[in-house]
């Protein structure tokens, strides 16, 4: 077993405690062992950053691999990140790892909006990203960040352990360039919640209600406020010839299909 020298020792947390002073202010040498000079942005980003607890869950394959990262051999305890809660009332970090489903958006808009601010998403995998190998499919969405705001992405399928450390370290690198006078969780008022997407036959966003009307009904459906948007929107009898055309059309099927 290896064992760091004392002076190697010193010049690491030298190193550390280098990264909190302040850049113009110098210290007296004399008092260099009991006064340090930083500024409040730094102190407080840094212990946010120190202590970024994920919450704990998974969707798919790469839910293995953040398990690995986790476990002994890569520690996410060396950037206090081991304390994974159940809860998103606790939790700083969303790591959306693995194939996010229809199904399952409306869930995790949902715990989104329980986590306290401040808060972040990782997007874990090609799946979360952009529907991986799945795009294609009718109950895959193409991308988590088309329903909640996406800080730091993870390549890969699925990515490893040590790109995970990686992009967490690039999200620490973010926290660092916060500030508390802009953030936007010490501002007035209430911070907006997202809305819970709609699942019926197909999943919408209900942001979207407005587009999808105007796409769908056209100018009719800019005018469903007005009363007559209204009435042009409401159903109409059918004429007596499309409805002889259609019976016979029926007919016509059902003599085919008879046998001979």
């Amino acid at each position: 077993m290896t064992t760091t020298p004392v002076a190697r020792f010193s010049d690491l947390k030298q190193e550390q405690v280098n990264e909190l002073l302040h850049d113009h202010i110098q210290v007296p040498e004399d008092l260099q062992a009991n006064v340090m000079v930083t500024t409040l942005d730094k102190v407080y980003n840094w212990s946010r950053k120190s202590s970024m607890w994920p919450l704990l869950f998974g969707l798919a394959c790469c839910a293995i691999e953040m398990i690995a990262t986790a476990a002994s051999r890569y520690d996410l305890a060396r950037f206090g990140m081991e304390v994974m809660r159940p809860s998103p009332r606790q939790s700083d970090l969303m790591i959306v790892s693995g194939t996010v489903t229809k199904k399952m958006v409306p869930a995790i808009v949902r715990i989104y909006n329980q986590m306290a601010e401040p808060r972040y998403v990782l997007s874990m995998g090609a799946c979360a990203t952009g529907g991986g190998p799945f795009k294609e499919g009718y109950s895959v969405v193409s991308g988590i960040d088309k329903y909640i705001p996406v800080d730091v992405y993870v390549p890969g399928c699925p990515p490893t352990p040590e790109a995970l450390i990686y992009r967490l370290l690039k999200l620490h690198k973010k926290v660092e360039r916060q500030s508390i006078t802009t953030v936007p969780w010490y501002r007035k008022g209430a911070s907006e919640s997202i809305p819970v997407p709609v699942l019926g036959p197909d999943i919408f966003d209900p942001r979207k209600v407005q587009i999808i009307k105007e796409h769908t009904l056209g100018s009719a459906g800019a005018a469903t406020s007005s009363a007559a948007g209204k009435a042009r929107l409401q159903p109409q009898p059918m004429p007596e010839d499309v409805k002889a055309r259609i019976r016979a059309a029926q007919a016509k099927y059902r003599a085919q299909k008879q046998p001979a």
